[in-house]
C-alpha cells in the first residue's frame, strides 16, 4: 500500500465529510476513493468514518488519524521540497579545488563570495594541482575547481579565463629599480613550480622566457612562494610571482617590461553538476578575479612541449 497516498485521501474525506466533495478536490471518482479508505481501515485494523446516507463522522481513531496524517503529510512535503534543493544544487554539499597560485587572500574573498550567493551549501574547497583537479572533476570526486590555464579541459566545461601579470622576483642587493627584461636574466637560474603542478603553464611559461632571450642555467623547484623567495635569496636565481604576494626581507618584486608572462586561471566543471551552487562558485570566482584585478582573456589550447635545461632540485 503506498500509505503517503491513502493518508492523503483520508485527510480530504476527513476534512470534507463527504465523500463526493472529496472526490472532486482529488480529481477522481467517488467509488475508488471509497475503496481506498476501506483498505486503509484494514491495513490499519481500525474504523476511521462512521457513513450513513446523510453524513459522514469522524471516529475517535479517525480523529487521531487526521491529526498525525496532516503532520505526517507536511513532513513529507518538505522532504520532497528538500530533496528538490539538493537537486538543483541550492542545499547539501559543493566539492571544489583551487592551485596553490591563486593565493590566500583571494581563497578567503572566493570563500565569502560563494556563502552570501549559496548561504545554505557548504564549500569544501580544498588546494590541488591542476592534473588532479581535472582527474577528481573527471572521475565525479569535485563538482567545480580553478584551473590554470593552459589546460586539456577534454569533456569538462569551462568559463572564463582570466589572467594576471607576473614580474620577477630578484634579491634586493643590485636590483634595478624599473621593469626588467627577460633578456637581462639571461645568466639567472629559475627559481620554479614543479611542472606537475600545471604541465602545460610550465611547458609555455619556459617557452616564453626563451623566446625573449632567457633559458634558464638551471631550474630550481618550489611549491610556495616563501620557498622561491628563499631560494632568490641566495642571489643566483630569480623566481616569478604576481605583484601582490609577500616577500621576505631581502627580496623585492619588479615589473617584467612588455608583461610576456601572466598566470590564467578559469573554472572548470563536470556538466553532470550543473546547478545553483556549481553556477555560484562560478559567478563567485569571476567576481573575486575581477575585483583583484586580473583580466578576462581567451583561453588558449595547450602548450607545445620545449627542451627544459637543467634541473636542480630543492624540495
Amino acid at each position: 500500500m503506498d500509505l503517503l497516498r491513502h493518508l492523503r485521501y483520508f485527510v480530504a474525506v476527513a476534512e470534507e465529510l463527504h465523500f463526493g466533495r472529496a472526490a472532486q478536490r482529488l480529481h477522481m471518482a467517488q467509488p475508488p476513493l471509497s475503496q481506498r479508505i476501506r483498505g486503509l481501515e484494514r491495513e490499519l485494523g481500525v474504523e476511521l468514518l462512521k457513513r450513513s446516507t446523510r453524513r459522514v463522522e469522524l471516529t475517535p481513531a479517525g480523529r487521531v488519524l487526521l491529526a498525525e496524517a496532516r503532520e505526517l503529510l507536511a513532513q513529507a512535503e518538505h522532504l520532497q521540497a528538500v530533496m528538490g534543493r539538493v537537486q538543483a544544487g541550492e542545499l547539501g554539499e559543493l566539492r571544489a579545488a583551487a592551485p596553490p597560485m591563486v593565493g590566500g587572500a583571494a581563497v578567503a574573498r572566493l570563500l565569502t563570495a560563494f556563502h552570501e550567493r549559496c548561504p545554505d551549501v557548504q564549500l569544501e574547497l580544498r588546494e590541488s594541482t591542476t592534473p588532479a583537479l581535472l582527474q577528481a572533476l573527471a572521475d565525479g570526486s569535485l563538482d567545480i575547481g580553478l584551473v590554470s590555464r593552459p589546460a586539456r579541459l577534454g569533456a569538462l566545461a569551462g568559463g572564463p579565463t582570466f589572467a594576471t601579470a607576473l614580474g620577477v622576483l630578484l634579491a634586493a642587493d643590485g636590483a634595478p629599480e624599473g621593469p626588467v627584461e627577460l633578456g637581462q636574466l639571461r645568466d639567472r637560474e629559475l627559481v620554479l613550480f614543479p611542472r606537475e603542478s600545471a604541465p602545460d603553464q610550465y611547458d609555455e611559461l619556459l617557452a616564453t622566457c626563451s623566446a625573449y632571450g632567457f633559458v634558464p642555467r638551471a631550474v630550481h623547484h618550489a611549491v610556495a612562494t616563501p620557498f622561491a623567495a628563499g631560494v632568490v635569496l641566495a642571489g643566483r636565481a630569480v623566481g616569478f610571482a604576481t605583484a601582490d604576494e609577500p616577500l621576505p626581507p631581502g627580496v623585492v618584486w619588479r615589473p617584467l617590461a612588455g608583461r610576456p608572462l601572466q598566470w590564467r586561471v578559469s573554472t572548470a566543471w563536470r556538466p553532470g553538476a550543473a546547478g545553483t551552487a556549481v553556477a555560484a562558485f562560478n559567478d563567485a570566482a569571476t567576481a573575486v578575479l575581477a575585483d583583484a584585478g586580473w583580466t578576462p582573456v581567451d583561453a588558449p589550447g595547450p602548450a607545445r612541449r620545449v627542451p627544459r635545461p637543467a634541473s636542480g632540485l630543492l624540495t
